[in-house]
């Protein structure tokens, strides 16, 4: 019998933005991500940090060898503002890229994850992922990598971004693009942790990131993102079209892998 694995999950919003979120019906982004880990029935105990939020994150930063693997989840800040918010999360990762051998960050948390090790993150220069991400190529170098096992070498995926990762940490590996974001997925060390990260959310359903959109709506025409209702509404329809052409499993492929490769050994 496979023994459990201990895995920690770290939510990249403030419990201020995740009480909004359940105010309105929508799922955090840590239920959102265990809810898809909990579709494949593998045997996992989960553990939950927030590190802008939580007031006890010392204690669960002295004991960090006891997860097998971590999983760094998406967020609405940008890494390059100076909040403490932001610095504790930095703080964080740097503790868990000292201790915990396999990461999986996804969005924010690869922003999160680069930066700390290295690398920078900018304000996207093309434009911004907005409830999903089209024509993710897998180059060579990610065709050959677990993370895309049985994945198709170009496809859709949700997304939300408004950053990039503009500087990759020494000795990475950049594994997918598309053409407003460069590094869409990316492998690389830092410290003692191995690190498959992507700049897209396979964990997070279409029909979410649709109603992020309306959740968001003002703030979305405040920053330019949208020019008006009418683009809004095209825009969604655009998404919900790709919901009819896409299946869960293969949406999920990336996260499916990572489970697999944590119970390697």
């Amino acid at each position: 019998m496979v023994d459990n694995k201990k895995i920690l999950i770290v939510e990249g919003n403030t419990r201020e933005e995740n009480s909004e979120f359940t105010e309105v019906g929508i799922n955090t982004h840590t239920e959102s991500l265990i809810d898809s880990i909990n579709f494949y029935k593998k045997k996992v105990d989960i553990d939950i940090a927030n590190p802008s939020s939580d007031k006890n994150l010392d204690k669960t930063a002295q004991n960090l060898e006891k997860y097998d693997g971590l999983i760094w989840g998406g967020s609405s800040l940008n890494i390059y503002n100076d909040t403490d918010e932001i610095r504790r999360q930095l703080e964080f990762m740097r503790r868990c890229q000292k201790k915990i051998k396999k990461i999986f960050a996804i969005c924010w948390g690869l922003q999160v994850a680069v930066t700390v090790a290295g690398g920078e993150v900018k304000k996207s220069v093309k434009g911004a992922h907005r409830g999903i991400a089209y024509d993710i190529k897998v180059n060579n170098f990610g065709v050959s990598h677990a993370i895309y096992h049985k994945k198709k070498v170009k496809f859709n995926s949700p997304a939300f971004n408004f950053d990039e990762v503009v500087t990759i940490p020494q000795n990475s590996k950049i594994l997918s693009s598309n053409k407003l974001n460069n590094v869409m997925g990316l492998h690389f060390m830092a410290g003692n942790s191995e690190i498959w990260g992507i700049q897209y959310h396979p964990e997070i359903t279409y029909e979410k990131m649709i109603s992020l959109i309306h959740f968001r709506k003002k703030r979305l025409l405040d920053k330019g993102a949208f020019r008006d209702q009418d683009e809004i509404n095209s825009h969604v329809l655009m998404i919900e079209n790709e919901i009819k052409n896409v299946d869960k499993k293969s949406r999920m492929r990336e996260l499916e892998n990572w489970l697999n490769y944590l119970y390697e050994n």
